[in-house]
């Protein structure tokens, strides 16, 4: 990207308006030398100095060959990994649907008046994850999970005002500690692990942890990294007794067939939507939800649509809150996220509506069948045993002295993702809906040959 910013005053390009007036007009506002300086916390070694393969000008047949070859470069795999991104069943007028012009370009309804179509939707959508999750409100919308946990930290933080020490389990995604740790490190806020043992979290720990008096909040998952579906049993009741609030990580899938997190007594739900039959589009776009009890309403970030009636007595939707300080008054805020994820909000409504509560259980009943096949297979193999002896859904943990890595790459090669190393021996798979018992075998058999 460097090198095509550096070249824009040498470039007579009708889709580049800047002149080098213009440039160095606002290089001097904002006090730089040149273009380049612009990125000077960029690592050296990091920026690319070559010539970008692209082609001469090509005829609309021509650019749509290669595309076509470009995308032939990708190479679709059967999907046994799981860590947060699973590999769902997306019914297939969700893609027709979402790709109507009036969708496609959606964005935060700031003139409601005219933006009816898009806050139902979002209403919607708020109203299936609020049932999900069993709390009172959800929010419009965040960015992905990991995000979304950082912000749910965020918000027990400003809740408990003179506290700033967010607990958080050692069971949780790695991916989602990290951000987590991003996050909090810029806002002065401290995270601290709970430990782990035999593959959940600690209570104990966490119950020795809450009593320092600067804890504002706890986030544990559900199911967690290993897949293993935690019991949280008299967990919200010692966290509330130290004034803590409590959040659950959870997979909003999971949630049709497990507790609820207002059943465990969570303050906060959050989490990725992309197991809601977003396909996995090598990383995203993702959608991240927040849900919270009435309590909290106020600290949350994002938006919040709700129903009323129009002057002649219809039903029309409103921006029902949002708070101002993310516009005016951003120093104040509790987030500064003032967009929304609409069109992967619109996914996930319209995969929701479409699946129906015995839909989303029959996609657990399914997946979870086949993940206990596949994980019976691989102990009687002999070449793999159980690392934890917990309950699991879709997805699990094994133990194994083998070469994962060799394997993945055998396997890859043909056709076929596998398990994801997790670290000493450790292996994590995931079983969904779309994995018949036919590539299970074929799993099973590439990994134990010599």
């Amino acid at each position: 990207m460097l090198p095509l910013i550096q070249n824009f005053a040498k470039m007579s390009n009708r889709y580049i308006p800047h002149t080098p007036e213009d440039i160095q007009h606002m290089l001097e506002r904002i006090g730089v030398d040149s273009v380049d300086a612009l990125y000077a916390d960029v690592p050296q070694e990091v920026i690319f100095r070559g010539e970008y393969a692209l082609p001469e000008g090509l005829s609309e047949i021509e650019l749509r060959d290669w595309f076509k070859n470009l995308g032939a470069k990708n190479k679709s795999l059967t999907v046994f990994g799981g860590q947060g991104a699973y590999d769902h069943y997306a019914p297939s007028v969700i893609p027709h649907l979402l790709s109507r012009s009036e969708f496609y370009t959606a964005y935060t309804p700031y003139q409601p008046e005219i933006s009816q179509g898009t806050l139902q939707y979002i209403f919607e959508y708020q109203s299936m994850i609020s049932e999900l999750t069993g709390l009172e409100a959800t929010n419009a919308s965040m960015y992905d999970g990991a995000t979304a946990t950082a912000e749910a930290a965020f918000m027990m933080v400003a809740s408990a005002r003179k506290r700033n020490t967010v607990l958080i389990s050692a069971t949780v995604a790695p991916r989602v500690v990290e951000v987590v740790k991003t996050y909090a490190g810029f806002h002065g806020v401290e995270i601290r692990e709970i430990p782990e043992i035999d593959g959940v979290t600690d209570l104990n720990a966490l119950n020795s942890m809450l009593e320092a008096d600067d804890v504002a909040g706890v986030i544990l998952p559900q199911p967690n990294k290993y897949g293993i579906i935690e019991d949280f049993t008299g967990v919200a009741d010692a966290i509330h007794a130290r004034k803590a609030l409590f959040t659950i990580n959870a997979d909003p899938s999971t949630l049709a067939v497990l507790k609820s997190p207002a059943e465990w007594g969570a303050d906060i739900a959050c989490g990725d939507g992309q197991s809601l039959g977003m396909p996995l589009m090598f990383g995203g776009p993702y959608l991240g939800f927040m849900s919270c009890g009435k309590n909290q309403l106020r600290k949350m970030p994002g938006r919040v649509v709700g129903a009323t009636k129009d002057a002649s007595g219809n039903r029309c939707y409103v921006l029902t809150l949002q708070a101002r300080e993310q516009h005016i008054r951003r120093e104040k805020a509790t987030s500064n996220i003032c967009s929304n994820q609409s069109l992967m909000a619109l996914y996930a409504t319209i995969y929701l509506a479409l699946m129906g509560e015995s839909g989303l259980r029959e996609v657990n009943l399914i997946s979870a069948n086949g993940a206990h096949y596949l994980y019976k297979k691989l102990i009687e193999s002999g070449k793999f045993e159980a690392a934890f002896q917990k309950p699991f859904l879709k997805e699990f943990t094994v133990k194994t002295t083998l070469d994962i890595n060799k394997i993945n790459k055998k396997l890859a090669d043909a056709g076929i993702m596998g398990g994801i190393a997790l670290g000493d021996g450790l292996v994590s798979f995931a079983v969904t809906e779309k994995r018949t018992k036919d590539e299970i075998d074929t799993l099973v058999s590439l990994m134990l040959e010599d």
